[in-house]
């Protein structure tokens, strides 16, 4: 397994941890998405060897948020 810690833009409250949490954890290869609203990031775990940064950017941005690049 492999991590990446991403800065997420446009969360505000508990409803917008749960549905980035979802929307990340929907792509493919993703284990799991620990989502910090304080930090605005999310620590994604993920199947290593899968380049999964863009799928994760268009997840989060069909939810409604943004990735910080």
């Amino acid at each position: 397994m492999a991590k990446l810690v991403v800065e997420i833009e446009g969360m505000s409250c508990e409803h917008c941890e749960k549905r980035v949490r979802e929307a990340i954890e929907s792509v493919e290869g993703v284990e799991k998405a620990v989502i910090s609203l304080e930090a605005g990031t999310a620590e994604v775990t993920y199947v290593e060897g899968k380049n999964i940064q863009d799928a994760i950017e268009e997840a989060v941005d069909e939810a409604g948020y943004e990735v910080a690049i």
